[in-house]
């Protein structure tokens, strides 16, 4: 089996190593890569949205089948591509993508399919938003519908402050192509889960939630991010919530693409947020894997890449309806200096050659230098993932493998998962 990754984060980066424990005989490429994927397979020095040489490499090198980690290249049609030229891929097609690359789009699939969501309008024209948001209840979100490299949703305390963020979207360009477009909704008060579900347009096979962590700080506090870490399993996302947003979200989003013409193969990302009295409303759908979510679920579940392949096969028979994590994990993003504003590059990293049993790290912003040290590259540098019977004792594991990696200003956070623990040691102290 000859396996081509898309991408080079930290996502690809722990997609080939699963590819790899699941199937050890693989050869494995990454487009581009970086340094943790050299270590499992070939690097091709080709960019993700390079259409014509990704196909070319495809065929260049007889691939098996294709795994498209990021959007960028799905919403470019990448999928497409590759299946006119006869390839097998793991992705959805670009008309099926704009789940995620219009949030726009996306919200007006969730009312066509009566998915709960927040109340929302979008807008082209700054004046026509202006004069919504003068009567919008506060808080409120304000979002660029494009690709904004999960940066581009605004919540806002005061009209004022909303106002001023549309401004900077419609008038500004603050996030380019992304922000032409955007969609304002009221603010949902709970608890954000990501679930993310394997499907091949009619079956489905919904995987453990986790839980992303977006601001920089501990405590939650801070600017957003792209994601400082995550974990799973988290407890209150119950077989029977997993059930309700099967039947609730993810079913009615792909009947609803279906019947668009836009059948969607691939990974369903759906970002929830819990309510008090259980209902889980839709806050954003991602057309890929999210990122640090792939560095905690796919190393507690064993044998995953072969959903991955039989779904691009066309040969997917699942027999279960629901994938159980086989161990808890909390997967911590170490993030350069500056980050996520001004990252400051170039600084060594130092990753011991043994870290303990049951610790990952997952490469992403990394470069090798002409002498090969390895340097930062990037904001979010590497994904130390932990394993543990519990998530306490897997962010334990996690904690202490960013200890040992070192590069001079590097920033985590120490309380990934504190969510999970506070309720297991409520529960545990609880009559």
């Amino acid at each position: 089996m000859r396996v081509l990754v898309v991408g080079g984060g930290g996502r690809e980066h722990a997609l080939c190593w699963a590819l790899k424990r699941d199937t050890p005989d693989a050869d494995l490429f990454a487009a581009p890569g970086n340094p943790g994927t050299a270590q499992l397979g070939t690097n091709l020095d080709i960019h993700v949205t390079a259409m014509d040489d990704l196909v070319q490499a495809v065929r260049r090198h007889h691939i098996d089948f294709t795994v498209v980690g990021p959007e960028a290249p799905l919403a470019a049609g990448l999928a497409d591509r590759l299946r006119a030229a006869g390839h097998p891929v793991f992705g959805p097609s670009q008309a099926a993508a704009r789940i995620e690359s219009s949030k726009a789009f996306a919200k007006d699939v969730m009312g066509q399919a009566r998915i709960p969501t927040a109340a929302s309008r979008s807008f082209t024209a700054l004046d026509p938003a202006l004069a919504y948001l003068k009567r919008h209840a506060e808080p409120l979100v304000v979002k660029a519908s494009g690709l904004a490299g999960g940066k581009g949703a605004v919540v806002c305390a005061t009209r004022d402050e909303a106002a001023r963020t549309v401004h900077a979207m419609l008038a500004g360009g603050a996030f380019g192509d992304a922000g032409r477009e955007v969609v304002v909704e009221e603010f949902l008060e709970g608890e954000e889960l990501s679930v993310l579900a394997l499907t091949d347009g009619e079956q489905l096979v919904v995987l453990p939630a986790a839980q992303d962590h977006k601001r920089l700080g501990e405590g939650d506090t801070g600017p957003n991010t792209g994601g400082m870490g995550a974990y799973c399993p988290v407890s209150i996302a119950t077989d029977g919530l997993l059930e309700r947003v099967r039947r609730q979200v993810l079913e009615p989003a792909l009947q609803e693409l279906a019947a668009r013409g836009a059948p969607y193969q691939g990974v369903l990302y759906a970002g929830l947020m819990l309510a008090a009295d259980g209902t889980p409303y839709v806050l954003e759908f991602n057309c890929r894997f999210g990122d640090p979510e792939t560095q905690a679920l796919v190393p507690v579940l064993p044998g995953i890449t072969a959903h991955l392949r039989d779904i691009a096969l066309g040969a997917w028979k699942p027999r279960e309806a629901i994938l159980s994590a086989s161990r808890a994990a909390v997967a911590t993003v170490l993030a350069a200096p500056g980050y996520p504003d001004t990252p400051r590059l170039g600084g060594a990293i130092v990753v011991p050659r043994d870290l303990e049993p049951g610790t990952l790290a997952f490469q992403a912003g990394t470069a090798r230098d002409a002498d090969g040290t390895l340097r930062v590259a990037g904001g979010r540098v590497l994904t130390v993932t932990g394993l543990g019977d519990t998530v306490a004792a897997a962010r334990e594991q996690s904690t202490r493998g960013c200890e040992l990696i070192g590069f001079d200003g590097k920033a985590y956070r120490r309380d990934i998962g504190w969510r999970q623990i506070r309720r297991t040691t409520e529960r545990a102290g609880a009559p």
